[in-house]
């Protein structure tokens, strides 16, 4: 790919894609246009931690697919992936700019967010890019924060490892409002135990995806399917379903995760091996393990016509 000298740049792992990387996205948008130049997005693969501390690595939130897709609403059609590897990731921040910036792409702009920081040991950061930017004729623009409103009237600032905590901790509605959207788990379909068949609830079970798989509970939730990831990545269904994330312990203690939707719509066949996105609405409760199959057919028809109110309303706010 072929970058156009003077173009707007702006750099960074951007897992998640969150309204902070958006505002971010937005500005450098803004700011090329302005410019008559393009935009330009740079990204990293696989993430920093995972390359120089592995056995500390948090799962991510968009694997590269999703995020090269979601980045595609922003860019100007120009998104460089740079492979991380220790060569990489033991330059200085001097070496950084003198051989990934000033030498190759030479932008006029670069617009980051207040807390980025570069190089070995993240040594740069904003302020010493806008003083290399002045040494290497380039500019840089600081874009701040973005905050959301909690439920209780706090309000957060909003940055990939809140998003990891919120979505651990079961909490995807607010998981959804820092992202703008609700969040995707992506992976294929696999055999399950075929327990929900027999209690009249048929599941698709999704295989442990590389990504933040949210804390055990039961949710509301949207689902597509596709024979590829690829072609999932352009689906629109929006299956409505129920979530299930936990060890079925109702019956026995030794099973393991599992992470099942119930589809909120007739029998849909067997589809084991094609590729399935759950899209997280809103958490429904806790995981329990219940005295008797029969307990759990009825609390799952229960959770099933809540979840169909729920999203009956959100389908009536999105439309007003």
């Amino acid at each position: 790919m072929r970058v156009r000298e003077g173009c707007v740049l702006t750099i960074g792992n951007f897992d998640g894609v969150h309204v902070g990387h958006q505002e971010i996205f937005r500005t450098a948008r803004r700011i090329a246009h302005e410019r008559g130049t393009e935009m330009v997005v740079m990204t990293f693969e696989p993430h920093p931690v995972a390359v120089l501390y592995p056995q500390k690595a948090s799962g991510v939130l968009t694997p590269l697919s999703l995020k090269l897709r979601l980045l595609e609403n922003y860019a100007d059609n120009c998104i460089i992936v740079l492979e991380d590897n220790k060569d990489l990731l033991s330059l200085s921040p001097e070496a950084f700019v003198d051989e990934f910036l000033a030498a190759t792409i030479r932008p006029a702009v670069l617009v980051e967010g207040d807390d980025f920081h570069f190089g070995a040991g993240r040594a740069g950061d904003v302020r010493t890019l806008a003083e290399f930017g002045r040494a290497k004729g380039f500019e840089v623009t600081v874009v701040p924060a973005r905050q959301i409103e909690l439920a209780t009237g706090q309000f957060l600032r909003v940055s990939s490892t809140i998003v990891r905590y919120m979505l651990e901790g079961g909490h995807v509605a607010e998981a959804a409002a820092a992202l703008s959207r609700p969040y995707r788990l992506i992976s294929p379909i696999v055999s399950g135990w075929g327990r929900g068949r027999k209690l009249g609830f048929p599941t698709l079970n999704m295989s442990k995806p590389a990504q933040i798989v949210p804390g055990e509970g039961v949710y509301v939730g949207l689902v597509e399917t596709a024979a590829t990831e690829q072609a999932l990545l352009q689906q629109h269904e929006h299956i409505p379903a129920v979530f299930s994330i936990g060890q079925a312990r109702t019956f026995g203690d030794e099973h393991p995760l599992l992470i099942e939707a119930h589809l909120l719509i007739p029998e849909v066949g067997d589809m084991t091996g094609r590729w399935m996105a759950m899209d997280f609405v809103q958490r429904l409760r806790s995981q329990h393990k219940f005295g008797s199959p029969e307990e759990l057919v009825t609390q799952i028809t229960k959770d099933c016509q809540r979840a169909r109110a729920i999203l009956a309303d959100s389908q009536d706010r999105r439309s007003q």
